[in-house]
């Protein structure tokens, strides 16, 4: 990445701060290293096409460069997109961040947060990753599904700790 401008490789989280309201990150989330295992797999598989682009006769050497070359550029898209991929929680809200040419950025205060599920399909279990599905007081919200979100409990709990600091939540009553 230390080969592209740093606009195409940096989400730039600080310039969607409220800064002078008084916000402040409490946890940036990347994804999870596991979904780079694809674009690594089909780097891979490219490299084999490489491979054979010098090993063909040479009127048979476009079609492996053609194909090592769409497998390089797919792998490395997919493994740009994954890394400009941010889910960032503040005090005051939860935002999402996201896109390689066009950037798009989900928003939802921690007020409209209801729910937060938390899936961990075995996979999950065992390489510490799982996905979240927030539940909002808005009927159509940007922000619902953060997939591959690394130690997915403790950023339930992060997000579950700051709700009840900023008070939108009252203490609960145990019967």
């Amino acid at each position: 990445m230390a080969l592209l401008p740093r606009a195409l490789t940096d989400p730039d989280i600080g310039r969607h701060l409220l800064r002078e309201e008084g916000e402040v990150i409490v946890d940036v989330v990347r994804k999870h290293w596991v979904v780079y295992l694809l674009p690594a797999a089909v780097a891979l598989l490219a490299l084999v096409f490489w491979w054979i682009f010098w090993m063909v006769p040479v009127r048979w050497a476009m079609l492996p460069m053609g194909v090592a070359t769409v497998l390089s550029l797919y792998a490395a898209w997919r493994a740009l997109s994954a890394a400009l991929d941010c889910f960032v929680i503040t005090n005051m809200r939860v935002f999402r961040v996201r896109g390689v040419l066009a950037r798009s950025l989900a928003t939802m205060p921690l007020g409209r947060i209801l729910d937060i599920t938390v899936v961990r399909p075995l996979h999950g279990r065992l390489l510490g990753f799982g996905h979240f599905t927030f539940e909002s007081a808005a009927q159509d919200q940007g922000l619902r599904e953060i997939r591959y979100v690394g130690h997915p409990d403790e950023r339930d709990l992060a997000i579950q700790r700051v709700v009840q600091r900023s008070g939108l939540r009252g203490p609960r009553v145990v019967n």
